[in-house]
Formats: structure tokens, C-alpha cells, sequence
């Protein structure tokens, strides 16, 4: 054992006191008590000690508890009496002690040679220690919570009287240890309670019989504007208005005892301590602590929760106003067109909305596929939560993966943090895939899996996510014949294409062109602050004979243009000369003079005249193609297209 210093040396018979020859019980009970009576915890403990040294003439006394979190195999000492003086207390292990044994709640009695039987203990031969008594402080269910030990220099026979003496001491230090641990455990309850009650936002004030406070938690301070010092016993009836002192009377006097608690009806009134009346509502409650009666008022103040609610409504009117002006920004529901094909896909959008099938979107560039795709999740059941996007020919492929599922960090150079993905971020809304057909066919795989099982792990993590997404696919391409040739994967292909949905170039729906340009024009001239031109006939006439290969896109784009320039009465508009006539034979999807490869090449080709050879920016080709610039030019290298006069 680590005892103190003061203990290291060995007792003499100086020291000492020589045991007495004989014990009565009697007068060792007595002077227990003498010794014990007017002392509780520690100085219970020391007294104790002291008392069971002096009775035995015993060399060192302890009393010891089990350190918290040893798992029984530390103790600590409560109160040590050494050669008649009380020292410090310590802490030392169990484990090669002649104390170990009480791990078990079993009685320890050494009457002599404790050195040979615990040699690894190197204390008992430097302080000369022969003999040892250690006695488990048992609670009532049998749980060992600490001991009582004896140690002399000189042997300790077993002699039944002493024995008994050890045991009634032993009874008196274990009542005493649990009444100090019920005493800790109803403080901290008290602490517990206490800190719940400060929490509360309601104030709560308990009231005796007499009506006079006992408890008033920080947010009453805050309700009266008065501390609780300047409350607690003072009657409650300073914080009352006329009419709510008199109702709260009968309920006092006259409320059933079964009733626990009852509601405070409208109307009532409280005043402050500065004379301010305020509206209340709140319950009463009765309750009996130690035979004696209490009152509990939970109290609110009604204008508080009005000014909660009416900032609650503000701030719902401004969402309201943000959701308005997301819709003006992407035309949500003002799909403009009366067109037969505009409206058999609207038909089609109200049909699949309401489910949760998967949607593949096809069209060509700037047909809109994702106004489309923004109508059919406003229409879901899943409106109220978000719908993200991501623009998979605008994401490098090697960050695909992490873009669609997130990643932990450290999983690549780069991840110094923690990110969410988009399926994740999606959970419960709809996830917009943008040019699908750009997917790289490893990404497919992993793309199709989480449609299929509806998990996925981020980079770099093993924990499995479960997810509940709506998916909505849109692309220009040709997906079936993509995977023909083996550069999108069939099954992809038929789990996104659940239900398809064709939008049709702007050439197949004409009518829909004046509608489409008067909005164009109203928009743009409403934004750079200039009154509408008007639209000839004239006008008109090219716009409606032009093929328009960017389709919506390309029309907005020539109108924003237009309006910018026109500075007269009239719109001026100014189109490239039609290098092919306008019609189906002349779309990309529906080409079958040419090999796709010529039609795209064909079709960039004549982008890039229209656009000056500018490929990003707001009037660039990678805006009226609907492509990533990036995308773009991988598109013209693999073509093999170049700029007329360059090398």
C-alpha cells in the first residue's frame, strides 16, 4: 500500500497504548456513540477512526470507499487515524493487499505473518505491520461499497469479543456511508430539478397554502421583472390583477382534490413588478411535499407568444415572396404555349407527377427539360422539400462519384472536410440529373445501383446510406442508340426511362412562337427598365419561318438581344440567313440522311458561325447547345472541327 509519509516508519511501543486484556461490549458501544453522536460525514468517519484505534490500540485505522470508475479495485480512504492522529487521505490499489479480499464482501482476518502471505505489498514490512482485520461495508442488497480495516504491529488473535467489537463499527461506518451516497444522490436530483426548472421558458412559481412564494424560476424574473430574492415569501397577490386574484381565490379554496391540474381560461391578467399588466395563460396544479400542501402556476405571457406568431407569420409571407420570385425567375408554372404538343405534355407532366416513377426527359437543347422537370416535382406530393440538380456534363468525371454521393474526409488529396452529396441532400425531394447521356459508363454503375437499392456510401466512408429520392433524368441525346454502341448501359437506360416524356423543338410547335416572344419581350424590357417595342408583321413572319436549332433557348436569347438594340417604336430583330429548311427532316433526333456524327458535327458548326466562334458566356455556343464549355470543346476536338484560317 502508498501510505503516507507520516506512516513511514515502524511503530513502537511508545506509540502505543497496550491492548486491554479485556472488552466490555457495553462500554465500547458506549463510547461509539459518545464519540459518534453529534458527527455526521467526515467527521463521522474521523471520529469513528479515532474511537476504534483508541478501543484496540491499533497501529492505523481506516475507512474506505471504492474509487469511481476502478471498477472495484481502488479505494479510497474516508478517514485514517495512524499511531492516535488523523492523517491525510489517500488512494492506493487493492490488488497483492491483504485488503483485497473484500472484492467479494468477504470477512479478512490476518492474526499474524501478513508479510509472508503479501509480499508484492512492500509496505507491510517497512512499517512493520504483523497482523490485519478488514471488514466489507455491506448496503442492505448485498452491494460491497467500501471496507473498514485494522492494522498492528503486533498480532490481532481471534477473539470473539473483539471480533464483535470490529463488526459494531463496521455496522455504524456502512449506515453512515449510505447515508452520505443518499445524500449526494438527492443533492444531485435537487441540481437536476433545479436546472430543468431554470430552463423552462414558462415561469413557474410554486405558492404554500398561505399563497406565499416559495419557488420562482429565471424566466419568472423575466415574466415580473423581479429577482427571486425580492419574491420568494412574499405573497403572490402583488403579481396578481383584480380579477385574476379573485378567480385563482375560488380555485384555491374550492378545486375537487382529484383534479391535478386545470387550464387558466382567457382573460386573466398578471401585473409586474414595475405595475404593467399583461394577459396570461397557463395551468395550476396541486401538489403535497412532506405532508404539506402546494400551488404551481406555469405561466406565459400571451403578447410574447403573439409577437412570436406574428414574426412566425412574417417570416412565412417572405418565404412565400421568395418562392414568388423563384418562380418568376424560372417559370415554374407559367409554361408559356397553347400548342396540341405543348399540351399533350402537360398532360403528361399532371399524370406522372403524382408518383414517384422515375422520369426521363428527352428533347433537344433549350426545349426545356428542366422547366419540365421543375413542373412535375411542384405538381408531387414532394413540393415541400427540395429539388436539386446536378448538371452531370458540367462535373469533371473524377468527381462524379463524389458529387453524386458525398465524401468523407482525407478520401482524396483535396477532401480536407467532410461533404455531403446530392443523393444525401435530396433525401425526401427530387434529384434533377441534367445531361445524363454525359455520365461515364463507371459512374453508371454506381448510379444505377443506388436507384435500384436505394443506399450508397460516400467516398471514403463504409457507412451505408438510405435514401428516399425521386429521380428525374434529362438528356439530347439518343440514349437507346448510346447504348447500341456500348457508351450508355442498357439497364441505366430502362431503369431511368420508366416514364419517358419527348418535348418537341420549338418547329413543331410554331403557334406557340408569337406567345413566346411577346413574353420574351415583356420580361427583358421589364428588367432593363424600357417600354415594349412593337412587333411587325414582318418581324414576326422571319421568326416564324426561321428553324430555330436552339429551339426556346435561342428564341429567348435572339428577344433579349432585340430589346437591348431596338431603340424605336419597332423590334428590331436580326436573324441568320436559314441555311436549311425549317421542319422534322431537319432535327438532329430525326436525321436519317446523314450518320449522327455528321449532323452533330453539322449542327456545332453552324452554332459557331451564329456565335462568332465565342464559346462561353451568356451569347457563346455553349449557352445555345445547353453544354458545358468544357463539354463543348471536347466536343469540337473529337470532332475535328477547327475555326476557318487556323492551323
Amino acid at each position: 500500500m502508498h501510505l503516507p509519509e507520516t506512516m513511514r516508519r515502524p511503530a513502537t511501543s511508545d506509540d502505543l497504548t497496550s491492548r486491554p486484556p479485556d472488552f466490555e461490549e457495553a462500554s465500547v458501544l458506549r463510547a461509539i456513540l459518545e464519540g459518534t453522536a453529534t458527527a455526521t460525514g467526515d467527521e463521522f468517519f474521523r471520529a469513528l477512526v479515532a474511537e476504534l484505534a483508541k478501543t484496540l490500540s491499533a497501529a492505523c485505522v481506516f475507512v474506505s470507499e471504492f474509487v469511481e470508475g476502478s471498477g472495484k479495485r481502488q479505494v479510497r480512504t474516508l478517514a485514517f487515524c495512524s499511531n492516535g492522529r488523523i492523517e491525510d487521505n489517500f488512494e492506493f490499489d487493492l490488488d497483492g493487499t491483504p485488503c483485497e479480499p473484500v472484492l467479494s464482501g468477504s470477512f479478512s482476518h490476518h492474526p499474524t505473518g501478513i508479510q509472508q502471505l503479501y509480499p508484492r505489498d512492500k509496505g507491510l514490512a517497512t512499517l512493520h505491520l504483523e497482523s490485519y482485520m478488514g471488514v466489507p461495508l455491506l448496503s442492505e442488497a448485498g452491494e460491497v461499497l467500501g471496507h473498514l480495516a485494522i492494522f498492528d504491529t503486533r498480532p490481532m488473535p481471534p477473539e470473539p469479543r473483539f471480533l464483535s467489537v470490529v463488526r459494531i463499527f463496521a455496522g455504524r461506518a456502512r449506515a453512515e456511508l449510505e447515508r452520505k451516497r443518499a445524500e449526494i444522490l438527492l443533492r444531485e436530483s435537487q441540481e437536476r430539478l433545479a436546472r430543468i426548472l431554470e430552463s423552462a421558458m414558462d415561469a413557474i412559481v410554486t405558492v404554500d397554502m398561505e399563497r406565499n412564494i416559495a419557488l420562482f424560476n429565471r424566466s419568472a424574473e423575466k415574466a415580473f421583472r423581479c429577482s427571486r430574492d425580492q419574491a420568494i415569501g412574499k405573497p403572490l397577490d402583488r403579481f396578481l390583477s383584480q380579477n385574476s386574484r379573485a378567480f385563482l381565490e375560488g380555485r384555491f379554496r374550492d378545486r375537487p382534490p382529484e383534479e391535478s391540474c386545470v387550464w387558466l381560461p382567457d382573460g386573466l391578467t398578471a401585473r409586474r413588478a414595475d405595475g404593467v399588466e399583461f394577459p396570461i395563460e397557463g395551468t395550476l396544479s396541486k401538489v403535497r411535499i412532506e405532508g404539506e400542501d402546494f400551488h404551481t402556476l406555469i405561466l406565459r405571457d400571451i403578447n410574447e407568444r403573439k409577437q412570436a406568431e406574428a414574426e412566425l407569420s412574417k417570416l412565412k409571407m417572405e418565404k412565400d415572396y421568395l418562392q414568388e420570385e423563384i418562380r418568376g425567375q424560372y417559370n415554374f408554372e407559367e409554361i408559356v404555349g397553347q400548342s396540341s404538343a405543348l399540351r399533350s405534355v402537360l398532360e403528361t407532366v399532371e399524370l406522372v407527377a403524382a408518383t414517384d416513377s422515375t422520369v426521363l426527359i428527352q428533347g433537344e437543347t433549350g426545349t426545356g427539360k428542366e422547366l419540365i422537370a421543375r413542373a412535375i416535382h411542384n405538381l408531387s406530393p414532394r413540393r415541400g422539400r427540395a429539388l436539386i440538380k446536378v448538371n452531370c456534363g458540367g462535373v469533371p468525371a473524377n468527381l462524379l462519384e463524389s458529387e453524386f454521393f458525398g465524401h468523407e474526409r482525407g478520401a482524396f488529396t483535396g477532401a480536407v472536410s467532410q461533404r455531403l452529396g446530392r443523393f444525401e441532400l435530396a433525401d425526401g425531394g427530387t434529384l434533377f440529373l441534367d445531361e445524363v447521356g454525359e455520365i461515364p459508363l463507371e459512374a453508371q454503375a454506381k448510379l444505377l445501383r443506388v436507384l435500384q437499392e436505394r443506399e450508397f456510401e460516400r467516398v471514403g466512408g463504409s457507412k451505408t446510406f438510405k435514401v428516399d429520392v425521386r429521380v428525374i433524368a434529362a438528356t439530347n441525346r439518343d440514349l437507346l442508340k448510346e447504348a447500341a454502341e456500348g457508351r450508355f448501359r442498357d439497364d441505366l437506360f430502362y431503369r431511368l426511362s420508366v416514364f419517358p416524356i419527348r418535348l418537341p423543338p420549338l418547329r413543331e410547335r410554331k403557334e406557340d412562337i408569337p406567345s413566346l416572344v411577346k413574353h420574351f419581350m415583356e420580361k427583358h424590357a421589364r428588367r432593363i427598365g424600357r417600354r415594349t417595342s412593337r412587333l411587325s408583321d414582318a418581324i414576326l413572319q422571319g421568326i416564324l419561318e426561321y428553324p430555330w436549332p436552339g429551339n426556346i433557348r435561342e428564341l429567348e436569347n435572339a428577344v433579349e438581344r432585340a430589346v437591348i438594340l431596338s431603340t424605336g417604336e419597332e423590334l428590331r430583330l436580326d436573324l441568320p440567313p436559314v441555311s436549311r429548311p425549317p421542319g422534322p427532316a431537319a432535327t438532329v433526333l430525326e436525321s436519317t440522311e446523314s450518320s449522327l456524327i455528321d449532323v452533330e458535327r453539322r449542327h456545332i458548326l453552324e452554332v459557331l458561325h451564329r456565335t462568332n466562334w465565342v464559346i462561353e458566356g451568356a451569347r457563346g455556343a455553349a449557352k445555345v447547345l445547353d453544354l458545358h464549355p468544357n463539354t463543348l470543346r471536347s466536343r469540337i476536338q473529337k470532332l475535328g472541327i477547327q475555326r476557318p484560317g487556323a492551323a
